[in-house]
C-alpha cells in the first residue's frame, strides 16, 4: 500500500466535494477546482475525509494511487488557503511595476517585458524587487512563477536575475586576469 495514497484527505469545514465518475469537483471559500481520478483508483467520501483505494498492486495503479491522493490534497488546500510563490529580482536597475493587472519587468533588455496573469492567478508587488504570485491551483501558480523566472534566470557570475525566494545561486569565479 502506498504510504501517501493510504492517508485520508481531511475535509475542513466549508469544503464540499462532488464525486462524479473520473472527476472530482472540490468547492471551498476561495473557489472551485476539478481533479481527475487516476486509472485504477476509486475515491469515496467517508466521515469528513476522502479515501483513495486502488484496484491492484500493479506499478501503474500504485503510481496513480499516490498521485490522485496528492492532487486531491492540493485541491482541498488550494480552495481553503491558496498557494503563493515569491520571486526576488536582483540586479542594478532591475525592477517590476504593475500596469493594471499586468506586471512590467525592466530586467536589462532594451524593452520592458509585460506578463499577463493567467485565469485564476493574481500578482502582488510589495516592493519593486519582489513579486508574489497567488492562486488556488498549485500547478498553475508554480507554472506562472517558472515562466516569470525564465524571463531572466539568475546568472552565476554576478547573481543578477529573477530567482525564487530562498533560492541559492552557485557563484562562479570570473576570468583569471
Amino acid at each position: 500500500m502506498s504510504r501517501i495514497g493510504k492517508a485520508p484527505v481531511e475535509l475542513p469545514s466549508g469544503v464540499s466535494v462532488d464525486i462524479s465518475g473520473r472527476r472530482i469537483k472540490v468547492t471551498g471559500p476561495k473557489g472551485e477546482l476539478e481533479v481527475p481520478v487516476g486509472e485504477g483508483v476509486t475515491v469515496r467520501q467517508e466521515d469528513g475525509a476522502l479515501i483513495c483505494e486502488r484496484a491492484s498492486d500493479s506499478p501503474k495503479h500504485r503510481a496513480m494511487h499516490g498521485l490522485t491522493r496528492s492532487l486531491l490534497y492540493n485541491a482541498v488546500r488550494g480552495v481553503t488557503d491558496g498557494f503563493s510563490k515569491t520571486l526576488q529580482i536582483q540586479g542594478v536597475g532591475y525592477r517590476a511595476q504593475m500596469r493594471g493587472g499586468n506586471i512590467e519587468f525592466q530586467v536589462g533588455y532594451s524593452h520592458p517585458v509585460v506578463v499577463e496573469p493567467q485565469e485564476g492567478v493574481e500578482f502582488e508587488l510589495p516592493n519593486p524587487t519582489t513579486v508574489v504570485v497567488r492562486g488556488i491551483d498549485k500547478q498553475r501558480v508554480g507554472q506562472v512563477a517558472a515562466e516569470i523566472r525564465a524571463i531572466r534566470p539568475p546568472e552565476p557570475y554576478k547573481g543578477k536575475g529573477i530567482r525564487y525566494e530562498g533560492e541559492q545561486v552557485r557563484r562562479k569565479v570570473g576570468k583569471a586576469g
